[in-house]
C-alpha cells in the first residue's frame, strides 16, 4: 500500500518501478487508482476519476457557499459535512472572467525551480515542456498547474496556447499558481482562468516534474480528477466522492431560497416566521410539498 503524507511528484517517482517515457515522473494508472480509491465513478483511460458531465453541468448553478455546506463544516458535531476535508478552498486569485463559473476535472501538472542534475534526468530522452502536458489535456479538463507562485519566467501559457486549450483540447479552464502572459489577447477569449500574476516573459528556469500527480495549489492538495469549481470568490477542489452529495444538497438550498423569497414577497410574514425555516406547521407542510415538487422537476431535467 502507498502511504503519502506530503506527496510531491519527485516522491511519487521514487515509488515507480521505472521512469516513464521521456523520464517524466508520474504515477502508474494502478497507483493513481489506489490514491483515489474512494472515487464512485468511472475512470478516464489515464486512471483519473471521471466525474459525469451531467453532474458537472448541474454544478454550474452552485455557489462556493453551497460547496462549503458539505466540505467546510468538516463533518464534526454530528453534522453532514465531509470530515477532514476543510482545506479544499483557496482564494486571492486574479480571475479572467469573474462572471463565468469554471467547472471541470483536474488535470494536474507540477513544476519545480530548475536544477541542472534533475533537468538532465527529466529531459534525457527529449525535452519535456509545458506543451508536453498541454497536449495531454482532454475535453472537460481544467488545466491545474503548480508553478509555486512564480511571476517572471513563470508564465504557463500565452494567448496562442490558451487558445489551443480552449479550442483544440476543449478544456474547461485554467488554474495556475503562477503566471500567464499576453493578457490582452487572452482576455478576449471565453475560457475561464485563475492565475496569481501576469508577466510579459516566457516560461523558463523551471523543470516540469509531474503530470497527473497530487499537487499543491495555494493551501489545497489537489488530486488528479478532483472537480474544480471556480466562481468570483475563489476555487474549490472537490474530491469526487463528495460531488453527488454537494450537487444534490445545492438543489435543496436553491429551492429553499426560492420558496423563502416567494413568501417574503407576499409581505405577510416577519422574517423569523419564514427564515431559516418556517415555524408554523401549515407553512412547514407547504414548504415540504414545494420542495418535493421542485426536486422532481429539477432532477427530471
Amino acid at each position: 500500500m502507498i502511504r503519502f503524507t506530503r506527496i510531491s511528484a519527485l516522491a511519487a517517482a521514487l515509488l515507480l518501478p521505472a521512469l516513464a517515457p521521456a523520464q517524466l515522473f508520474k504515477l502508474t494508472r494502478e497507483q493513481l487508482v489506489e490514491l483515489t480509491a474512494q472515487n464512485p465513478f468511472e475512470r478516464c483511460p489515464d486512471g483519473r476519476p471521471k466525474i459525469p458531465d451531467s453532474l458537472m453541468e448541474r454544478a454550474r448553478g452552485m455557489s462556493a457557499e453551497e460547496v462549503w455546506a458539505i466540505l467546510g463544516r468538516g463533518g464534526g458535531g454530528g453534522g453532514t459535512g465531509a470530515a477532514g476535508y476543510r482545506n479544499q478552498w483557496d482564494d486571492g486569485w486574479q480571475i479572467l472572467h469573474p462572471d463565468k463559473k469554471m467547472i471541470g476535472r483536474a488535470f494536474t501538472v507540477q513544476f519545480m525551480p530548475a536544477r541542472p542534475d534533475l533537468d538532465a534526468v527529466v529531459n534525457a530522452k527529449g525535452r519535456v515542456s509545458n506543451q508536453t502536458a498541454i497536449d495531454m489535456v482532454q475535453p472537460g479538463d481544467v488545466f491545474v498547474v503548480d508553478l509555486f507562485g512564480k511571476g517572471s519566467d513563470g508564465t504557463i501559457v500565452g494567448d496562442n496556447l490558451f487558445y489551443y486549450l480552449m479550442t483544440a483540447a476543449k478544456a474547461n479552464g485554467l488554474v495556475v499558481d503562477g503566471a500567464i502572459r499576453d493578457l490582452e489577447g487572452i482576455s478576449e477569449m471565453a475560457m475561464p482562468a485563475y492565475f496569481r500574476k501576469t508577466h510579459p516573459s516566457a516560461l523558463t528556469n523551471v523543470t516540469i516534474t509531474g503530470i497527473n500527480v497530487p499537487v499543491r495549489i495555494g493551501s489545497v492538495t489537489v488530486m488528479p480528477g478532483d472537480m474544480v469549481f471556480g466562481d468570483k470568490e475563489g476555487l474549490y477542489f472537490v474530491p469526487p466522492q463528495f460531488v453527488q452529495q454537494i450537487v444534490d444538497n445545492a438543489d435543496v438550498v436553491h429551492i429553499h431560497d426560492e420558496w423563502t423569497r416567494k413568501k417574503f414577497a407576499e409581505g405577510k410574514y416577519k422574517s423569523i416566521e419564514i427564515y431559516s425555516s418556517p415555524k408554523d406547521p401549515a407553512l412547514q407542510k407547504e414548504y415540504k410539498e414545494y420542495l418535493d415538487k421542485r426536486l422532481k422537476e429539477i432532477r427530471k431535467q
